[in-house]
């Protein structure tokens, strides 16, 4: 979608989600989304496994603007992968609470999929160290996974996981496919904004606001996260969320008209 503008907001004061209480985790996505919504955002996406567990479809049903967690998105992509007649089984990895939550599991079995599933906790410091693709990273996926049983797909339920794709396809073969919701996420979003009307017109050039960072922890510390990750250099702001808000004056979306919402 190059023609959009995106406002990323991470909570990084409040990091980790993965072994908070859902209920916390439902209160901190209340509180950004009510943060993007004044923004101006048009559409949310919930960039986070563990907060699109704990948070939809309520949250989606009460935001004024289309709203979409990763998880759906990842369980169609996965439900396309599986062959029922080789082993007809989807994995799922993630942080404890987004296992604990069975958002993934309870979708697959109820389209009639088997599924196996293992909190990952230490994956996320292993990527965020810059060591994904290293002897540590595959000693600790092999202590993970090692139980595994044949499985058609695994999903990467955690948005740092498919930094992890070399580590796992060596772990667990090449015929094993690795489903990335981010991926998945994207194409059902793009395709959702077309059908809704909500596309942005086309631009000619890239604008210095296509991407504004805003985060609730320091912003030097994140700014170094998304260097080693690979992310994009954009401009980054803290912000203050629930009570204590910042002013609204970074760069914003033009507000769109009320529409219908959209849930994983």
């Amino acid at each position: 979608m190059p023609d959009e503008r995106f406002v990323y907001l991470g909570d990084t004061a409040r990091v980790p989600y993965g072994s908070k209480p859902l209920e916390m985790v439902r209160a901190f996505a209340s509180e950004i989304a009510e943060e993007l919504v004044a923004r101006g955002a048009k559409a949310i996406v919930i960039a986070c496994n563990t907060a699109s567990a704990a948070s939809l479809p309520e949250l989606a049903a009460r935001l004024p603007v289309p709203t979409w967690g990763v998880v759906q998105p990842g369980v169609d992509a996965a439900i396309d992968a599986v062959t029922p007649a080789y082993r007809g089984r989807v994995a799922v990895l993630g942080t404890e609470a987004t296992i604990k939550a069975r958002a993934y599991q309870d979708r697959l079995e109820a389209a009639g999929v088997a599924t196996w599933s293992r909190a990952c906790p230490l994956f996320v410091p292993i990527v965020e160290e810059g060591v994904s693709d290293s002897a540590i990273a595959e000693l600790v996926a092999r202590h993970y996974l090692g139980d595994m049983p044949a499985v058609d797909a695994v999903i990467l339920g955690c948005t740092h996981y498919p930094l992890l794709k070399p580590t796992l396809s060596r772990v667990l073969g090449p015929e094993v496919v690795l489903i990335d919701s981010s991926e998945a996420v994207a194409d059902v979003v793009s395709a959702d904004l077309a059908r809704l009307g909500l596309c942005s017109p086309a631009r000619r050039t890239a604008g210095a606001d296509d991407v504004t960072y805003l985060v609730t922890g320091d912003v030097g510390s994140f700014m170094n996260t998304v260097t080693r990750l690979g992310g994009t250099d954009a401009p980054a702001e803290r912000v203050d969320l629930g009570t204590a808000r910042a002013p609204k004056s970074s760069p914003a979306l033009e507000p769109l008209p009320r529409s219908e919402h959209l849930a994983s």
